[in-house]
C-alpha cells in the first residue's frame, strides 16, 4: 500500500512542473527572398530570459507555462515584431530596414559579420533594391553602389571602374557566394555574362584590396553575387521582360523547403533582335540550381549547379561622323562574342559549438569562349609603300579552360579578447588553352580618308597565328586573420594571405616549352572604433597584386620578327591607406558612410596605343589612385526613400616610362592623368510610395558621369554626362507589372570614348541606347504563411 502511494506521489511531483507546459515552433524567414532568417532572436514578452535563435532552417523552438504567449521576434537589419503565439506552428516574415547600419555582410570574411565590425568600404545591394530595379543588365544595379561605375557596352558587356579608371584590366574579382567565378590566369572580364540576373538574391562589393582574403585580382574591388538559397515557404515566380527595341525575356524560379530537404531553381531566357544598333542581336540562356540537405541542425550539404550559354553580334563602336548623327550602324557586321559555361560546386559545413564553423568546398569550372572581337582590328591611315589604308586586319580566337579546386575555411570564437580566429586555404588546378589567327578586311573610307565607314571580311587566315598555347594553370593558397577587442567599442583585425600562381606551358607559336610561378603574401591591418549612438570610424592599411592574365604574356609583340612574346611582365602590385566611418541621426531615418583612400600602384600593365591601333603591354611604372566615397540614405517617412551613392577621385601617372627612343615626343606619362578616369561620378535615386495607392511604387534616377581624358597624353577630353531613369510598378495580390524608362531624356553619351596617343588618331565611341522603355508583367506565388509580419 505505502509503495503504490510513495509511487503516485512521485508521479504527481513530475507532472506537475510539465502541465500547462506551451511549446512555441515556427520557422523565420524574409519577408523579400522568402530565404530562411539563420540567427534571428525569438523572446518571450512577458520574460525576456526565455527565448531561442533559428537555426540554419530558419527553425526555432521554445516552452512557456503562459497561456496566450505573445513572442518577440527581432534580427539585425529586419523590422522588430510582436505577435501571439497559438497552437500551430508560426511562420513569420521578418521585413528588411530600408537601411541599417548594422547589417550583417558575409564577403569580409567569407562568413556573417556585422558591417560595423568590418574595416573595409563594403557595401550591399539588398534584395528588395534589386526586385524594385528589374534590371534587364547588371550595369544597371551595381552603379548604385557607391564608388562603383560599371560602364555598359551593351549586351551585357561591360567595363568596370572601382578605385581604377574604366577599364577591362583583371583587377577585379567576380565572385559567386565567395568562388571566383575564373580562375587565376584567366582573363576574367566577361564573367559576368553567364550570371543569371533572376537567381542574385543580394550582391556585396568590397572597394579596395581584398587580396588577404580572397587572393589576387581583388584590387579595385570584389564583387560577391550572392545566389538565392532554398526558400522557407513554397515559392515559385515566373515573368516576361521587353522593350521597344527588340529585347525579349522569359524567366522562371521556385523554391520551397521540406524537412531536411530544400531546393532552388531560377531559369531565365533573354534575346535581342532588330535592335537600336545594327548587327547586335543576342541570346542567352541561363540555369542556376541549388539543393540543400540538412543532416543535423549544426551540418549542412550544400550542391550548386550553373549552365549557361551566350551569342552576340558585337557591335562595338562607331566614328565621330556616325555617332553626332546617330546613325547606330558599326564599322562592322560580322564581329561577335560566344559563351558555353558550367559550374559546379559542393560544400559541407558544420558548425562544431558557439562560435566555431567549418565549411569544405570542392568545385569544378567548364568554359568555351570564342569571339571575332572589334577591339582586335588594326588599320593605319597613313598611306606608305608597306601600308595600304584601303586595307585592315583582325582576329578570331578562342579561350578554353577547366578547373578542379578545393577551398576550405575554419573560424573559432574565443572569450579572451572576444577573438576570432578564421583560417583557410585553396587549390585550383585549371587546364587552359587559348588560339587566335589572323583575318584580313577591307576598310571603306569616308570622304575624308581620316576614318573607316564599314569594315568587310575579306578572308580568314588560320596559317597567320598570333597567339597559340596550352598552360596547366596551380592556383595554391593559405590565409589567416585574427579579430580581437583589447577594449570596449574598439575592434582590431589582421591578416596575411600566400599565394602562388605557377603554370606550365607550351607556346606552340616558337615551339617552346616551360614554366613561371609568381607569389606573394598580401598583409591587412585594420581597426573599427564604436562611437556609440549607431556611429563609428574605421581604418585600415592592405595590400594586393595581379599576375598578367596568360592571354597578355603569349600575345606576339607587335613588329617583331622572330616573334618576341612578354615573358618580362611583372605582377601588378598595390598599397592601399584607408579611414572612414558611418553615422546615423534623426532615429535612424538618416544614414551617412563614407571612405577616403589612396591607393599606390607599382607595374600596373598598361595598355600602350601603337599607330595601327595594336596594342604593346607594358608593366613598369608607378600610379596614383585617390578619392572619397561616400553613401547617404534618407527614410523621413514610409512613403520616400533617397538614396545617393558618389565617388570624387584622381588616377594619375607618378611614373611610367613608355618608350626609350628619343624621337617618340612622350617617353615618360609621369604627371598625367590616367585616360577614361573621371573625377566624379555618382547615383542618386529617390523612391516614393504613395500612401493612397498600396502596392505601387515609383523612383526617379540620375546617373553622373565626369568629363575624362580619352588618351594617356591628356590632349583630348570627353565631356560629362547626365542621364536620368524612371521606374514605376504596381502589385495586385499576386501579380506584378512594371515599367523602366531608360535615358528619359534621350540624351546622345557613350558610356566609354577612347583615343590613341598619334596626332592622326580619331575618337572611337561605344554608343549608348536613346530613350528605352522596358515592360515587364510577373506572377509570385508564395505558400501559406501563418503569419507574414504586415
Amino acid at each position: 500500500m505505502n509503495q503504490t502511494f510513495y509511487t503516485l506521489l512521485g508521479l504527481c511531483l513530475i507532472t506537475i512542473p510539465t502541465f500547462g507546459q506551451h511549446v512555441i515552433r515556427g520557422t523565420i524567414y524574409d519577408a523579400e527572398t522568402k530565404e530562411p532568417s539563420i540567427g534571428a532572436t525569438v523572446q518571450l514578452v512577458s520574460n525576456t530570459n526565455v527565448g531561442a535563435v533559428t537555426d540554419a532552417s530558419g527553425l526555432f523552438e521554445l516552452t512557456t507555462a503562459d497561456e496566450h504567449p505573445r513572442v518577440r521576434v527581432s534580427m539585425v537589419g529586419y523590422e522588430t515584431q510582436e505577435l501571439e503565439a497559438g497552437r500551430e506552428p508560426l511562420r513569420i516574415a521578418l521585413l528588411p530596414k530600408a537601411q541599417e547600419m548594422q547589417s550583417v555582410v558575409v564577403t569580409a570574411n567569407r562568413e556573417a559579420t556585422l558591417r560595423t565590425e568590418t574595416p573595409i568600404a563594403i557595401s550591399k545591394l539588398s534584395p528588395r533594391l534589386l526586385d524594385e530595379t528589374k534590371p534587364t543588365q547588371l550595369v544597371e544595379a551595381l552603379n548604385k553602389v557607391p564608388g562603383v561605375l560599371m560602364v555598359n557596352y551593351n549586351n551585357e558587356q561591360h567595363a568596370m571602374s572601382i578605385r581604377q579608371p574604366m577599364t577591362t584590366n583583371g583587377y577585379f574579382l567576380y565572385l559567386e557566394d565567395g568562388v571566383p567565378i575564373r580562375p587565376l590566369g584567366v582573363f576574367n572580364h566577361n564573367a559576368l555574362l553567364e550570371i543569371n540576373q533572376f537567381a542574385i538574391s543580394s550582391v556585396e562589393v568590397i572597394k579596395g584590396p581584398a587580396s588577404s582574403i580572397y587572393g589576387a585580382e581583388a584590387i579595385g574591388g570584389a564583387i560577391n553575387f550572392i545566389m538565392q538559397r532554398p526558400t522557407a515557404v513554397p515559392t515559385a515566380k515566373v515573368g516576361i521582360q521587353f522593350d521597344n527595341f527588340g529585347y525579349r525575356r522569359l524567366q522562371v524560379s521556385a523554391g520551397a523547403r521540406t524537412g531536411k530537404f530544400g531546393f532552388y531553381v531560377a531559369t531565365m531566357r533573354s534575346e535581342q533582335t532588330d535592335s537600336w544598333m545594327a548587327n547586335s542581336d543576342y541570346d542567352k540562356t541561363t540555369v542556376n540550381a541549388r539543393l540543400e540537405y540538412h543532416f543535423t541542425s549544426n551540418t549542412r550539404l550544400t550542391g550548386n549547379f550553373i549552365y549557361g550559354t551566350y551569342f552576340s553580334n558585337t557591335a562595338g563602336s562607331v566614328d565621330s561622323v556616325a555617332f553626332f548623327s546617330r546613325q547606330y550602324v558599326s564599322t562592322t557586321d560580322f564581329t561577335y562574342r560566344k559563351s558555353d559555361a558550367n559550374r559546379s560546386r559542393l560544400t559541407l559545413e558544420h558548425d562544431w559549438h558557439a562560435g566555431a564553423k567549418t565549411f569544405v568546398t570542392l568545385f569544378n569550372r567548364n568554359n568555351d569562349h570564342g569571339q571575332n572581337p572589334t577591339y582586335g582590328i588594326r588599320w593605319n591611315p597613313t598611306p606608305s609603300a608597306t601600308n595600304d589604308p584601303t586595307k585592315a586586319r583582325g582576329e578570331i580566337n578562342s579561350n578554353n579552360f577547366k578547373s578542379y579546386g578545393v577551398l576550405a575555411q575554419h573560424s573559432q570564437q574565443f572569450s579572451f579578447l572576444d577573438a576570432r580566429l578564421i583560417a583557410g586555404g585553396m587549390y585550383d588546378y585549371s587546364p587552359n588553352d587559348y588560339g587566335s589567327y589572323q583575318i584580313d578586311l577591307n576598310a571603306k573610307l569616308r570622304a575624308d580618308g581620316k576614318s573607316v565607314e564599314q569594315y568587310t571580311l575579306l578572308q580568314e587566315r588560320p596559317d597567320i597565328r598570333l597567339a597559340d598555347y596550352e598552360a596547366k594553370i596551380r592556383n595554391a593558397a593559405g590565409y589567416l586573420q585574427y579579430d580581437f577587442s583589447p577594449v570596449k567599442n574598439l575592434r582590431f583585425s589582421a591578416g596575411a594571405r600566400y599565394d602562388r600562381m605557377s603554370f606550365t606551358y607550351d607556346n606552340y607559336l616558337e615551339s617552346s616549352a616551360g614554366s613561371k610561378s609568381y607569389s606573394k603574401i598580401t598583409p591587412k591591418i585594420g581597426l573599427t572604433y564604436d562611437l556609440g549612438r549607431d556611429k563609428g570610424l574605421y581604418a585600415n592599411y592592405s595590400q594586393g597584386f595581379s599576375p598578367p592574365a596568360l592571354t597578355s604574356i603569349f600575345r606576339r609583340k607587335p613588329n617583331t620578327e622572330p616573334a618576341e612574346f612578354y615573358y618580362n611582365l611583372k605582377p601588378a602590385q598595390f598599397q592601399n591607406y584607408e579611414v572612414g566611418g558611418w553615422a546615423a541621426f534623426w532615429e535612424n531615418k538618416v544614414y551617412l558612410d563614407a571612405a577616403l583612400y589612396q591607393m599606390n600602384g607599382t607595374n600596373e600593365l598598361l595598355n600602350i596605343r601603337q599607330p595601327d591601333n595594336s596594342t604593346d603591354y607594358q608593366s613598369a611604372g608607378k600610379t596614383l589612385h585617390r578619392g572619397v566615397e561616400l553613401g547617404l540614405t534618407v527614410k523621413p517617412s514610409q512613403q520616400l526613400f533617397f538614396r545617393l551613392g558618389g565617388t570624387h577621385a584622381l588616377h594619375r601617372f607618378e611614373d611610367f616610362q613608355i618608350s626609350t627612343r628619343a624621337t617618340d615626343q612622350y617617353q615618360n606619362l609621369g604627371g598625367f592623368d590616367m585616360p577614361t578616369a573621371p573625377r566624379w561620378s555618382w547615383n542618386t535615386e529617390l523612391y516614393y510610395y504613395p500612401a493612397f495607392v498600396k502596392n505601387l511604387r515609383t523612383s526617379l534616377e540620375w546617373q553622373h558621369v565626369g568629363g575624362y581624358y580619352q588618351n594617356q597624353i591628356n590632349t583630348v577630353r570627353y565631356d560629362a554626362c547626365n542621364v536620368v531613369n524612371y521606374r514605376i510598378g504596381y502589385q495586385w495580390k499576386s501579380v506584378e507589372v512594371y515599367t523602366n524608362v531608360l535615358n528619359v531624356g534621350d540624351v546622345l553619351y557613350s558610356p566609354n570614348a577612347t583615343r590613341g596617343n598619334n596626332a592622326t588618331d580619331r575618337t572611337t565611341y561605344t554608343p549608348a541606347a536613346p530613350r528605352t522603355f522596358m515592360f515587364g508583367i510577373q506572377y509570385n506565388f508564395t505558400g501559406k504563411n501563418n503569419s507574414d509580419g504586415k
